[in-house]
């Protein structure tokens, strides 16, 4: 199974000071400058997610969740107003 990280709730993906120091502790490198920028397949995001709990990792105005999904799927992340969700990515003929 292929972990990523989402945001939940409205008003945006972001993670708090404690998750940005998780992340270095448990060896993750190469943090965007921006929270929302990070690859959320990323699996020392995941690890923080996890390890921290939603109420710990997620920033202010963010609940961070962890779904899972199957190995092998072309994946996207849709949101409305911040709040997302995992989309399969499949095509579309106009």
């Amino acid at each position: 199974m292929t972990k990523i990280v989402i945001n939940t709730c409205f008003g945006g993906f972001g993670i708090s000071d404690a998750a940005i120091e998780k992340y270095h502790e448990f060896g993750g490198c190469n943090l965007p400058e921006y929270s929302s920028d990070i690859f959320r397949d990323d699996p020392t995001l995941v690890r923080v997610v996890e390890a921290l709990g939603s109420k710990v990792a997620s920033a202010k105005f963010a609940r961070l969740k962890v779904v899972e999904i199957p190995d092998g799927t072309e994946w996207f992340i849709s949101d409305y107003d911040g709040q997302e969700h995992v989309a399969e990515r499949h095509n579309t003929w106009c």
